[in-house]
């Protein structure tokens, strides 16, 4: 399936001209990678709709916490979990690593991981 086709089977996605916006560059990536992992196999448009859609609605219970990408990322992160990419402790492990990365890493430099 298609980055077009993601537009039409999960409805909300934020828009200007028909066209997906995104406020900063990773939401761009989380959304290229959901297209990924569909186009692969990994969840098809209907499950991933109903898991984001449970998440956007919890969000809103909340009173809205987490912005739009955010709450797509959480859903990426749970799909993945339940398709055994990533368990939660590879993903905290994960997420150590590039906070301790960017934390030695100068303002306006890419940030990258050891690679041991």
């Amino acid at each position: 399936m298609s980055a077009q086709d993601a537009l039409a089977a999960v409805p909300g996605i934020p828009r200007d001209c028909g066209e997906p916006v995104f406020a900063e560059p990773w939401e761009a990536r989380a959304f290229a990678l959901a297209v990924h992992l569909n186009e692969r196999g990994v969840f098809t448009w209907d499950e991933w709709a109903e898991a984001f859609g449970a998440n956007l609605k919890a969000n809103t219970r909340a009173g809205e916490p987490n912005s739009y990408y955010e709450v797509w990322w959480h859903t990426l992160e749970e799909i993945g979990e339940q398709h055994a990419l990533a368990s939660v402790q590879e993903r905290a492990r994960r997420s150590a690593q590039w906070q301790a990365a960017a934390a030695r890493t100068p303002h306006g430099e890419p940030i990258e991981l050891d690679r041991a």
